[in-house]
């Protein structure tokens, strides 16, 4: 589905942008003993209308919080893959925010492939159960 799209139809959303964390993942020894680099944006869906009229912090989800939880995942955190470590996050939000529309997308900034300068990402989504 077009971001916009989604965007649309799901509606308000809190969003981390850009938050820089180290963290050991990787195929190579090097990678998960040295760590390197990792790059996040994280959305989390939900009505922001009660928070926003009332300036209740409870009625919203704490990005604070949020951000504290993904820098202690990826302290602890030793994987193969991009996708095992993404995995650990959006199990950690869920943990803190119950069951919400959530999109992560995890950048590796500088893996070690010869003659590449890019970086590579994965882009994940956990869905809102009904309730």
């Amino acid at each position: 589905m077009e971001q916009h799209l989604r965007e649309t139809i799901l509606g308000d959303a809190v969003h981390v942008e850009g938050l820089k964390i180290w963290a050991r993942v990787g195929v190579l020894p090097e990678e998960r003993s040295l760590g390197q680099w990792f790059a996040l944006d994280l959305t989390i869906w939900l009505d922001l209308a009660p928070p926003g009229q009332s300036d209740d912090l409870n009625l919203t989800v704490d990005y604070g919080h949020a951000i504290a939880a993904i820098q202690t995942c990826a302290e602890q955190v030793v994987c193969h893959t991009v996708e095992c470590f993404s995995e650990r996050i959006l199990d950690r939000m869920e943990q803190l925010f119950g069951s919400r529309t959530i999109r992560l997308v995890l950048r590796k900034c500088h893996p070690p492939i010869p003659g590449f300068t890019g970086s590579i990402s994965v882009e994940r989504w956990r869905t809102a159960k009904s309730p």
